[in-house]
């Protein structure tokens, strides 16, 4: 008996110097790197395999997390509800999923 075939490969974008992002089920999930209480505030650039996610906010009572959220909303185009901190809620290194981001309006965020 055959067998079924193996399921289709999540779309992956390697974007400057190895920042993987996985497009699954209308989501992009990839790592980033906190800057908390940084000067200003934004995206980039790439560190190893992770972007860098400077905010104003310290890292106290999920402030950090919070400005985060709301950086990735604003950058990517989704509402804040939309961004998803799924591991690392205490530590600088996280992993982020966005529902309805595309791996498209990513790059774009990181090029700018």
């Amino acid at each position: 008996m055959p067998r079924p075939p193996a399921p289709a490969p999540a779309p992956v974008l390697d974007i400057l110097a190895g920042l993987r992002a996985v497009a699954t089920n209308g989501a992009l999930t990839f790592d980033i790197v906190v800057q908390p209480r940084s000067s200003r505030e934004g995206l980039g650039p790439v560190h190893g395999d992770r972007l860098r996610v400077a905010v104003n906010a310290p890292p106290v009572d999920g402030q950090a997390n919070a400005a985060v959220t709301r950086a990735l909303a604003d950058a990517l185009g989704v509402p804040r509800a939309a961004v998803e901190i799924v591991r690392g809620q205490t530590g600088r290194r996280k992993t982020v999923r966005v529902d309805g981001a595309t791996l498209a309006s990513l790059a774009r965020a990181v090029a700018r």
